[in-house]
């Protein structure tokens, strides 16, 4: 008896590698079939210094996990918008590693899809980072993904490094005192202690991120200073959201910052008071990447790497 054929879908990020399989689906049966067959490290991102080498080192390890012959394998990768060449060269590599058919594109195409099951719109990321990209026709517009030197405002490292800035201005009188100074010390300790957390342990947007919950409890509980920060966060994702397209107005979101209930509610209002409608998500960025391995004609193939 033949083991069954899978495509595989991966979304690569910059700290997870996560992979599902599935096989064939029909309408309306969006990602019922996915079945996780592997969770590891990520990469750096296609845009860095052997960018390929370390997603081919965090991606090819998914073949032990696979006990079915494999039809294709569609990655949305970290990176990929910015390095179309280095995303092709990654095609190329996989489709000889699993000799099978390989789609290559960026994390942020691969979710949009998802989100939007393949359509037009905007999708607005607010996580450790955070982007939107609008689909529309021919049109496709990426807004922010900038990375935390440059850009990602209104996402999580963004609201933790404004939580950090309030507290030692309040703590030497330029700013009001704020419920931030202690909801960050049993993560950072004294405010004297800020220096030194932001020069240890792992990647700081990450770590900045962790503190963007305290942000939105003290908000949320009545902290002017927080509320501030929150409303300037909100005002910069609703801003990428509107440029990210201009005729779409459906609007999905993903991303940490929107699981939190009381956050979601704030960006949804401002939103809609923006014109748009928030749309529910209808899948994530495996979902996308599904969609993508099964179909050529939707409007993200322009920006997918293909190789057998």
């Amino acid at each position: 008896m033949h083991s069954p054929r899978v495509l595989v879908a991966v979304d690569l990020g910059k700290s997870r590698c996560r992979a599902v399989s599935s096989g064939p689906r029909g309408t309306g049966d969006h990602g019922a079939h996915r079945r996780p067959v592997y969770d590891g490290i990520g990469a750096p991102g296609l845009a860095a210094a052997d960018g390929v080498a370390a997603a081919l080192a965090a991606i090819l390890p998914l073949r032990e996990r696979l006990d079915g012959s494999i039809s294709a394998v569609s990655v949305g990768a970290a990176g990929a918008w910015a390095a179309p060449e280095a995303a092709f060269e990654l095609a190329r590599g996989l489709a000889e590693a699993f000799q099978a058919p390989v789609a290559v594109t960026s994390d942020v195409v691969s979710a949009h899809a998802g989100a939007l099951d393949g359509g037009a719109g905007v999708l607005l990321i607010a996580g450790t980072g955070a982007a939107a990209l609008g689909v529309d026709g021919e049109i496709a517009t990426l807004v922010d993904g900038w990375g935390p030197e440059l850009g990602d405002f209104g996402s999580g490292s963004w609201f933790g490094r404004e939580a950090l800035r309030a507290v030692l201005r309040a703590s030497v009188g330029l700013a009001p005192t704020t419920a931030l100074t202690d909801a960050v010390a049993p993560t950072i300790g004294a405010t004297a202690a800020i220096p030194a957390w932001l020069s240890t342990g792992g990647p700081l947007p990450r770590r900045l991120a962790t503190l963007a919950p305290l942000v939105l409890d003290a908000a949320e509980s009545g902290d002017a200073v927080s509320a501030e920060i929150v409303a300037e966060g909100t005002r910069l994702l609703v801003a990428s959201a509107v440029a990210a397209s201009s005729s779409s107005r459906d609007v999905a979101l993903h991303g940490g910052l929107t699981e939190h209930v009381w956050f979601r509610s704030v960006l949804d209002q401002a939103l809609r008071a923006a014109g748009h409608a928030v749309a529910v998500s209808a899948g994530d960025a495996l979902d996308g990447a599904l969609l993508l391995g099964e179909r050529t004609d939707l409007p993200h193939e322009r920006f997918v790497h293909r190789a057998e």
